[in-house]
């Protein structure tokens, strides 16, 4: 009996925690229902370039994030509020425009015959991946940090 009463316990834990699972979900949305934020970067940024796809990622609390998919393959992911968190140029070159300036800088100087094809922004820091696959990571204010090949 003892067991019995271990073996439930453990899967209604098990239930509980996966529930959350059930209640999340990825939804299409038209780009017009993106925050204004994520709308003023791609029209500042990616002008002329068709959205094809956006996905509002849904959890529980409300909206994760958003996912934008361009005609030309490129993706970006905005947080809940519509700034950006990654911009994914899927090996072509990305607009340098919203990239702070010192990882630009950095960038061209020390690696003059590539480009950025891909720059994530996390909270403590910055990853730009280069067109010859090399990744570099800045600090948050955009000072180098290492080369991750």
């Amino acid at each position: 009996m003892k067991n019995v009463k271990k073996i439930t316990g453990v899967l209604m834990i098990l239930f509980l925690l996966s529930g959350g699972l059930f209640f999340a979900q990825d939804r299409a949305i038209n780009a017009n229902q993106l925050p204004k934020t994520a709308k003023t970067f791609l029209s500042s940024y990616f002008k002329g370039i068709p959205v094809s796809s956006a996905i509002e990622d849904r959890e529980i609390y409300g909206v994760d994030e958003y996912k934008v998919y361009l005609t030309n393959g490129m993706k970006m992911e905005f947080d809940s509020s519509g700034n950006w968190k990654e911009v994914d140029g899927k090996h072509q070159k990305i607009p340098y425009g919203f990239i702070p300036a010192s990882i630009r800088n950095y960038s061209t100087k020390n690696f003059p015959n590539t480009y950025i094809t891909k720059v994530e922004k996390k909270r403590w820091s910055y990853k730009a991946e280069l067109s010859n696959g090399l990744e570099l990571e800045f600090d948050r204010n955009g000072n180098f940090k290492r080369i991750d090949d």
